[in-house]
């Protein structure tokens, strides 16, 4: 079995019975195209049929961090409004970068296809006070500011793609808004929610990936998008190679809570018991391009493995952590230290670094990657060059009768025990 590492990759020989199995998506072959699935999810969504002309529309989108197929479906939504006679001029895309730096010319072509030059676009900016509107508060306290052009737009649409999130449960739907289109002090107060609310406490174990019901997190984002009255949700699945395979357009709550069963369904992995070893890989680039994305894979392999087990994490890191003040988090060894510097100074490259340090002293994770020996120690991990250095060192730290599980596409399948 080859595993990716970048742009290579490793040749996994386990001797025989060790392996306990591989971990792979449940995967149909495409039988349709992606336009004929974005034309069904339109062609069956009452919303668009109240849609009226004089209106002005504004279309959320994501931007270049998260592929969505927006060049696709943009053009087929744009074309349904222009049927219910609203035109060019009377609809915006707005791009919701929520923390994220603007973008580029090249990158708005991306995204918008064959719209670029047709349709006006802008960056959300979550630091100007003067483009945002404030909407109300949370129950759990968050100030909830959002996009002015949002707010004052007659029709507001979310778009976007539905996958596992690590503590939001899933991607799409509500995040759209919050943090898509939503100030920076929103934003971070809606990831802080990740954490229990006295301190000490640590992390709420409700907000965790594909796990909606009592996620704090997940509750803040409905609440806020609920605020900002959304008309019309449109959101895709895609397949590892980032292909629609389906797509849900309909009330932003319902039309997201069916993609997310979908997804569930699709990306979820049952086992009857976890393993002494998991051996995962990111998939190569650019999804191992550094820490910060390598960590889905890091989490997602964690749920697969029994308590003090062994990880071995092929992520090359090219691109080194994925924020400059990433590795600086990891100056705090004890947990409870960790977590009273995340709370008086939240980041969530911070949360990121916490959550990866609490996985680092519940197992024993091998990293090979491209960072330095002294670097991966300093992370509570350990460094290895190679997969076969991995496994020669896994095997001291394994019981003779050990097994290990094999996850291919580490960020794309989530394993789940079976009561």
């Amino acid at each position: 079995m080859n595993l990716k590492y970048g742009s290579t990759s490793f040749q996994l020989d386990l001797p025989p019975g060790r392996l306990g199995g591989t971990i792979e998506p449940a995967m149909a072959p495409a039988v349709t195209s992606p336009e004929e699935i974005i034309a069904r999810a339109l062609d069956t969504c009452q919303e668009l049929a109240r849609f009226s002309p004089g209106e002005k529309v504004v279309i959320v989108t994501s931007d270049i961090t998260r592929y969505t197929g927006s060049e696709l479906y943009l053009p087929q939504l744009v074309e349904r409004l222009n049927r219910q006679g609203i035109p060019d001029r009377d609809i915006q895309i707005l791009i919701a970068l929520g923390i994220h730096r603007a973008q580029t010319e090249h990158e708005h072509r991306k995204i918008l296809g064959p719209l670029y030059g047709r349709i006006a676009v802008t960056d959300h900016n979550c630091d100007d006070p003067a483009g945002l509107v404030f909407l109300g508060r949370t129950s759990g306290g968050i100030e909830v500011s959002i996009n002015r052009r949002a707010v004052e737009a007659d029709r507001l649409i979310l778009t976007g793609v539905i996958g596992f999130h690590y503590f939001a449960g899933f991607g799409g739907g509500r995040k759209a808004v919050l943090p898509g289109i939503a100030s920076r002090q929103a934003c971070m107060s809606s990831h802080f929610a990740v954490l229990n609310p006295h301190p000490g406490s640590g992390k709420n174990p409700l907000a965790t990936t594909g796990s909606l019901e009592g996620n704090p997190v997940h509750q803040a984002m409905l609440e806020a998008c609920a605020m900002a009255e959304p008309d019309l949700l449109f959101n895709t699945v895609l397949s590892l190679d980032k292909r629609i395979i389906a797509a849900y357009a309909g009330h932003w709550r319902e039309a997201h809570d069916e993609g997310c069963r979908f997804y569930r369904e699709r990306f979820s992995y049952p086992l009857r018991r976890k393993a002494d070893m998991v051996i995962v890989s990111c998939g190569g680039h650019p999804k191992d391009i550094n820490l910060i994305q390598a960590h889905k894979s890091m989490e997602y392999a964690s749920q697969a493995l029994a308590e003090g087990g062994v990880m071995i994490l092929l992520a090359e890191c090219r691109d080194g952590f994925g924020h400059d003040t990433f590795f600086n988090w990891f100056r705090h060894k004890r947990l409870d230290e960790f977590e009273s510097a995340l709370r008086s100074h939240y980041e969530i490259n911070g949360q990121t670094a916490f959550s990866m340090l609490m996985k680092a002293q519940r197992f024993r994770i091998i990293l090979v990657s491209s960072f330095t020996a002294h670097q991966v120690e300093a992370m509570g991990m350990l460094p290895a060059s190679s997969l076969e250095q991995a496994l020669a060192m896994a095997e001291e730290l394994l019981p003779a009768d050990w097994q290990a599980l094999v996850m291919p596409e580490g960020g794309s399948v989530l394993p789940v025990v079976m009561d």
